[in-house]
């Protein structure tokens, strides 16, 4: 990284505090679970880029479930690394397709999704060697199986590039980052289950330090995070008080309780979304529920046959911030602007100005004393089959839980608030179905 025409990096002002342990491991796998702001994503994209500089035989595959959502996830944080460093004119960054090259010596950074496997499984680095692997929320994996095979993908000899790398040796690592929202997932079981004493300092806990078995597993929280302005601060300090259960996920990190979940009748399996539409019972279902700043907005599309009790899950829609006319401009170009939408009845200037943008089907969903708990008994009468696609989704659904009397601590019948908007969204979608009616694809 030494270069006469460039200042001398000072990682630690760079980087931060907290992330030493993780900085330094050579293991086989690097796991980090930890709560939003908690800095794991930016401190692995610097690391990433500082020792693919250093390491000039060592090349890069970043994955996630669905190739789309590295645009805006990995691919940012790694553009963010290269200039936070100051080494913009080091590297050439491609978005067409994704891609970044390490210009002095062509490494590569490659980005690819496990919704086309057969694109990870034919990857060749065309210098040195594909030794690091970065899955960004990594949550989103529910099978264990898609793992083992990006295992299977980093696999290999790395002793022709350790003669001749000039540092102490390439070595072979896989780095998982993700928000822990149910403690019944895979990954729990398989790295940070153990009987180890864990440790604590500063916003970051060692849960698994394993050698033998090239495991290091962490927790990390925004506490560990020394760049937080104090309107950061303030949202997780509401946060604790007013949604504990909420706080210990997205503030602290830790594991979603499984229990009292509020759907268990569902799966995720790949369909033919065509042979679906064919079938004549089936009816095209959608529902709006409205975000901005802290809550995204959230569009659930689905496909509901009312005589066998299926409902299977095809798209959404979830992002932040989003103006009315982004979200008219964003369903129209998904294809579903002539569609019947049933929108959060909270919202009914939304709901006007949608219309009045071109989503002229749009309507306000019911409300009333027992419509939450009416729309979730009907949804636990389904089976619900949901696209790998729909990351969003298969995340809220296993987290979705009913509430704790906080004196008792028996489940209550009032679903908790929170991580819930596709969900919401999904109640308003399947309304009309509880009374009978019915709506398609035009």
């Amino acid at each position: 990284m030494e270069n006469k025409n460039y200042n001398k990096i000072i990682l630690p002002r760079a980087v931060g505090r907290g992330y030493g342990t993780f900085w330094h491991w050579k293991g086989r796998y690097r796991v980090c679970k930890g709560s939003r702001a908690s800095k794991k994503s930016k401190t692995t994209a610097l690391w990433y880029i500082v020792n693919m500089m250093k390491y000039k035989n060592a090349n890069l595959l970043v994955v996630r479930k669905v190739y789309r959502t590295l645009k805006d996830s990995c691919f940012t944080e790694l553009k963010w690394a290269i200039n936070r460093l100051g080494v913009r004119d080091f590297w050439e960054v491609r978005e067409s397709p994704l891609e970044m090259t390490y210009k002095p010596t062509g490494q590569k950074i490659y980005f690819r999704g496990l919704d086309d496997p057969l694109k990870i499984t034919s990857i060749a680095a065309e210098k040195g060697s594909l030794c690091w692997c970065w899955i960004e929320e990594a949550y989103e994996i529910t099978d264990e199986d898609d793992f083992n095979m990006l295992d299977e993908s980093i696999r290999g000899s790395t002793r022709e590039e350790e003669e001749t790398d000039g540092t102490d040796g390439l070595f072979k690592q896989i780095t998982l980052t993700f928000n822990p929202w149910n403690e019944r997932h895979w990954l729990k079981k398989r790295f940070f289950d153990c009987e180890e004493e864990k440790t604590e300092k500063g916003g970051i806990t060692v849960d698994r330090m394993d050698e033998k078995a090239g495991i290091l597993a962490i927790t990390t929280d925004y506490t560990c995070n020394e760049w937080l302005d104090e309107k950061d601060k303030i949202l997780f300090a509401q946060m604790k008080q007013n949604n504990p259960r909420r706080y210990r996920v997205a503030g602290l990190g830790d594991w979603g309780a499984s229990e009292g979940l509020v759907y268990d009748n569902w799966r995720e399996q790949t369909f033919d979304i065509s042979k679906i539409k064919g079938i004549e019972s089936v009816k095209a279902v959608f529902g709006l529920d409205f975000g901005y700043t802290n809550d995204p907005t959230a569009l659930f599309c689905g496909l509901a046959d009312t005589v066998s009790k299926t409902l299977w899950v095809f798209d959404e829609l979830y992002q932040k911030a989003m103006s009315n006319e982004e979200i008219a401009k964003s369903i129209i170009g998904m294809g579903y602007g002539k569609e019947k939408i049933i929108a959060d009845a909270a919202e009914p200037k939304s709901i006007d100005r949608l219309y009045g943008l071109g989503l002229t089907r749009i309507k306000s969903a019911a409300k009333g004393r027992d419509s939450i708990n009416s729309g979730i008994d009907l949804l636990r009468d389904y089976h619900i089959i949901i696209h790998p696609k729909c990351v969003n989704f298969i995340t809220e659904i296993s987290a979705y839980s009913w509430e704790k009397d906080s004196l008792t601590g028996k489940l209550m019948n009032k679903p908790r608030d929170g991580q819930n908007h596709l969900m919401d969204a999904m109640r308003y979608a399947m309304e009309d179905c509880g009374r009978g009616s019915s709506f398609s694809f035009d």
